[in-house]
């Protein structure tokens, strides 16, 4: 009810994005049909206010996924804003069934749902009573997402196009994230005490441990580990030493030459202070 309320609050903007789209997919390449098309952009890329229920769909492993319903806080033809009580971080894909407006849509006018997937293109992370909350914003890239996805859903992409050029696939709009280059970000061989924990599906804390870190630096760190967890899911590290908590991705798994296991890490929601 709410939703429907807002969308009629908001019908007047809501159709200015219907008479900027034609004008979106192909405009002639005109000096007045630039300026006209340089009009219709900013008009179809500002936010509207649309507080609609969102159901997203998160998949870290081929073996885990979850589900989190939530609303958004805002929305365009191209992307929305909205909040999740646990992370992601940015290049995440996720997919989203949205009661989207038909006149947003670029696909799929008679479906009751708009399902889309979208990209993270910006994570931050805020304290609500008390609670960690992820303020997240997201680019529309399509009905369906990479091939690469399905047997990889760890990896991340880039928006690779302004926009789309009528149904693009998955591959056409997205490329895989370039690997960062974090040698500017020195590590410390020190012991760091560091609780780990991962949670289910549902938010729940399932596992947890009492570690110390290998080596460990701004961004990033090397853990030794028990715990059977793989790459792609992110965990919850807190440390009493340094009266700290935040949230990682775990990177990829190793063995030393000691036959201890090892989780590689990077932090997500912010720097770990040295």
């Amino acid at each position: 009810m709410i939703g429907n309320r807002e969308i009629g609050e908001n019908s007047n903007k809501i159709n200015s994005f219907v008479l900027a789209l034609p004008t979106f997919y192909g405009t002639s390449q005109t000096p007045s049909a630039l300026m006209s098309e340089e009009r219709n952009w900013k008009r179809i890329r500002e936010r509207l206010p649309l507080h609609l229920p969102v159901r997203v769909q998160g998949r870290e492993t081929p073996d885990f996924e979850w589900t989190e319903m939530t609303r958004l806080a805002n929305v365009t033809p191209f992307g929305a804003g909205f909040t999740l009580t646990r992370p992601t971080e940015k290049g995440r894909l996720l997919y989203m069934t949205i009661p989207m407006p038909r006149q947003l849509r670029v696909f799929d006018h008679v479906e009751e749902q708009y399902r889309i997937w979208a990209i993270v293109r910006h994570m931050r992370a805020r304290l609500l009573h008390n609670l960690t909350v992820f303020e997240i914003g997201v680019a529309f890239i399509g009905k369906r997402p990479p091939e690469s996805y399905a047997n990889e859903p760890w990896k991340r992409y880039e928006v690779s196009t302004a926009g789309f050029q009528e149904l693009p696939k998955g591959e056409e709009m997205v490329r895989v994230y370039p690997a960062e280059d974090h040698g500017d970000q020195a590590r410390h061989n020190i012991p760091v005490d560091m609780r780990v924990e991962v949670v289910n599906e549902r938010g729940k804390t399932i596992e947890s441990e009492h570690t110390v870190t290998e080596n460990i630096s701004p961004r990033g760190a090397t853990l030794f580990t028990t715990l059977s967890v793989q790459p792609g899911r992110f965990i919850r590290v807190t440390s009493e030493q340094h009266a700290i908590a935040a949230f990682a991705a775990i990177r990829s798994r190793s063995t030393g030459a000691d036959g201890v296991a090892r989780i590689h890490i990077e932090f997500v929601d912010k720097e770990w202070p040295l």
